[in-house]
């Protein structure tokens, strides 16, 4: 935080994500309202990842071509726009779907974006500490502002929520308008957006250790779609809780993910330790299996902490590995890739999730996601022993 330029990014982000903690909890709360059923709120989540499926070769291609914070500063301007404009659409069910569509579109071009300024900001013995910053503030706007999210739709109603998250992303943009990047060299010949990105899903699929941590996130998304979402289905069918248990349950998840950070940032500084990029996962695999054993509400609050915390330190070391090792030039393409296989994969998972829950039970289910998310540890742990310290 001393150094200026990371702050002013930490800041742009930070206030963007307040906004996002108001405009998911409304969102959820007026596709329902709309439709009466969970399958309506259940289009939000696909309205939510396809853009990145369609979007992310392109997202990852413009991302190395363009100036990266103006790419960023643009997409935080057409999302203040469309969250704007929910007000006067809210009551089609389509234009929300429309504008949320939108939203995740413009997501698509800032995310990469984001995750490869910061290595262009901070050294890499900072990697791990700044994206300890970035996510400890993500986890606590997310806890603490969710819950207000739902007092200021119940008291003031949808329209403050999303104006809430349209100002976010106007006061996001002004922070970035004020971050100074070295530029990037110039590129030797001019060549085609297509092209682009074949180069970069070539270099990944070429080099070994990106090829293990793309498999390593995409078996992880396997994971984590369906047990993610099934968690209330485990927490009635095998914990027998109620509503309120169940709260307790998402609210430890946040208390791990939020500490989980903190903890990383004072015992390393090195991004490239396989204990700590891969032992996250084997943790939370664990985590599954005692989950689908145990019966316990506060046995399970205890198991939901360490699960917060191997995701959150999980997810620190994996992108300040990427940042440390992927080429400059590459990095959009490469960002816009993974991002790509976690939604694709986290789409797959929650298809085949609620199938499998109904034909085995939910055990079955937070055990295969266990099992997973082992076998992306191990994945993850052959790339890392045979690759040199650098790409």
């Amino acid at each position: 935080m001393r150094q200026q330029q990371y702050r002013r990014l930490w800041t742009a982000r930070t206030i963007s994500q307040w906004g996002d903690a108001f405009n998911t909890v409304a969102l959820v709360l007026l596709v329902y309202s709309l439709t009466g059923s969970g399958l309506g709120v259940s289009g939000m989540v696909i309205a939510e990842i396809i853009p990145v499926l369609v979007l992310a070769p392109l997202a990852g291609s413009l991302v190395d071509r363009l100036p990266r914070v103006k790419v960023m500063i643009t997409a935080d301007l057409i999302r203040a726009g469309l969250a704007f404009a929910l007000p006067f659409v809210d009551g089609s069910v389509f234009n929300v779907y429309f504008i949320a569509v939108g939203l995740s579109a413009a997501s698509v071009f800032f995310n990469p974006a984001s995750q490869s300024v910061l290595p262009s900001i901070v050294k890499e013995r900072d990697l791990v500490a700044a994206n300890s910053g970035l996510w400890t503030a993500a986890v606590i706007s997310q806890v603490v502002l969710a819950p207000l999210a739902g007092v200021v739709v119940g008291v003031f109603g949808y329209d403050w929520a999303f104006w809430i998250n349209a100002a976010s992303y106007l006061a996001s943009a002004a922070a970035l308008l004020r971050l100074k990047v070295p530029a990037h060299p110039a590129r030797a010949k001019r060549s085609t957006w297509y092209r682009d990105a074949r180069e970069g899903l070539s270099e990944l699929a070429g080099h070994r250790l990106l090829r293990a941590l793309a498999t390593t996130q995409f078996l992880a998304a396997l994971s984590a779609g369906a047990t993610g979402a099934l968690l209330v289905v485990l927490a009635q069918d095998h914990l027998r809780l109620d509503e309120a248990s169940f709260g307790l349950l998402i609210g430890a998840i946040g208390v791990g993910a939020a500490i989980g950070p903190l903890i990383l940032s004072r015992i390393t500084d090195n991004p490239r330790r396989p204990g700590f990029v891969l032992g996250p996962f084997v943790l939370r695999g664990l985590v599954d299996a005692v989950l689908a054993t145990i019966t316990g509400l506060y046995s399970a609050m205890v198991a939901l902490v360490v699960y917060g915390l191997g995701t959150s330190t999980g997810a620190v070391t994996f992108n300040s590995l990427l940042q440390a090792e992927i080429p400059e030039k590459l990095r959009g393409r490469i960002f816009a890739t993974f991002d790509m296989l976690w939604q694709s994969g986290r789409l797959l998972s929650l298809l085949l999730g609620g199938i499998a829950a109904d034909l085995f039970g939910i055990r079955a289910v937070f055990y295969l996601g266990g099992a997973l998310l082992l076998a992306a540890a191990w994945t993850g742990w052959r790339g890392l022993r045979n690759t040199p310290a650098t790409i």
